[in-house]
């Protein structure tokens, strides 16, 4: 299946990058294992060590970024901003400050749809260990999800907690933003063209060579097919959706996405990507359009200039932005 599409383009996710690799020695490629998914890098270079130094960059600027954003990391700044931010403000990295600013943007311009405080509830999920929080302790738990309890003060880069319970979680822009940082440092090395990738995350450099990157946007539901593919260069773009992290209990999925104002699973797509100039942008915005669903989510989209989405509902049906041209 194959997409015409008008206007500019951009996109990345849980998506699969399906462009065959030529058999060159130009092109060099790069996967780890960080911030919880696969992350990798490919560019093109004439010089090989400029190649391998290049992705050196990209994979410490992503271990740099996990290390100061990670919930995991008890050593993270992150965590002691959970661990100490209600009992008075906590000192962080200017970039700490500069992505919750950001997050900040996204849940006024959604009404709170998206907020990094939802892990006020969602710590009391383990998808791993398939246990979810009773609907007592979500109760419990549900005044801390406010992002409007978080104070940033960008004088003294601190951040302090106005409501006891409130915690914050950067993985619905975090990722995204270190792409974007990868990204500036090939430009900076001189590279031109190349793709970075962190979970449902890509960012574009330049094309591939005289032909667009063809990336593929997953069906949620068949992990090795695709709904549709994309012709992009230059662009972001980033898939949010319920098979990433999740568990099933007598039929019903329970996957990381919350709806902020009740604390539970949102349910009415399956996923929501969204292609765009910067990958900062596109993470944040599709966890948005997941939980805004269809009608309020490419409400939003139309409304942000150089923006298109594709969206998979809860039934399979799949939907386009007025930019987009569906296959016939």
């Amino acid at each position: 299946m194959s997409l015409r599409i008008s206007g500019r383009l951009r996109i990345a996710a849980l998506l699969l990058v399906a462009a065959a690799t030529p058999a060159r020695a130009e092109w060099f490629q790069r996967e780890e294992a960080i911030m919880g998914t696969r992350v990798a890098v490919e560019l093109w270079s004439e010089d090989a060590a400029l190649a391998a130094r290049a992705m050196d960059a990209v994979i410490a600027e992503m271990r740099r970024t996990d290390e100061l954003m990670s919930t995991y990391k008890p050593e993270s700044q992150l965590s002691a901003v959970n661990a100490h931010a209600f009992e008075g403000p906590v000192e962080v990295d200017p970039e700490i400050i500069d992505v919750v600013a950001r997050s900040f943007d996204f849940s006024r311009m959604s009404n709170g749809a998206f907020d990094v405080t939802y892990a006020s509830v969602g710590h009391l999920y383990d998808y791993r260990a398939h246990q979810r929080p009773s609907k007592q302790q979500v109760a419990a738990a549900l005044p801390g999800v406010d992002y409007r309890q978080v104070e940033v003060d960008r004088a003294r880069n601190t951040i302090r907690f106005l409501r006891k319970g409130v915690r914050i979680d950067l993985g619905g822009i975090a990722k995204g933003y270190a792409v974007d940082r990868s990204i500036g440092i090939l430009r900076g090395l001189g590279i031109e063209h190349a793709m970075v990738n962190a979970g449902g995350d890509t960012r574009l450099l330049g094309d591939r060579l005289g032909k667009p990157w063809i990336v593929g946007i997953r069906d949620p539901r068949n992990e090795g097919r695709m709904v549709t593919r994309l012709p992009l260069e230059d662009e972001a773009i980033s898939t949010s959706g319920d098979y990433e992290r999740y568990f099933e209990e007598d039929g019903v999925r329970y996957h990381h996405i919350l709806v902020p104002g009740t604390g539970d699973v949102a349910r009415e797509v399956r996923s929501a990507t969204v292609i765009g100039a910067d990958a900062t942008l596109t993470d944040g915005l599709s966890t948005t359009v997941f939980v805004l669903g269809v009608q309020r989510g490419m409400e939003l989209v139309s409304r942000l200039p150089g923006v298109e989405a594709v969206i998979v509902d809860k039934d399979g049906r799949i939907f386009y932005s007025d930019g987009l041209t569906p296959p016939q």
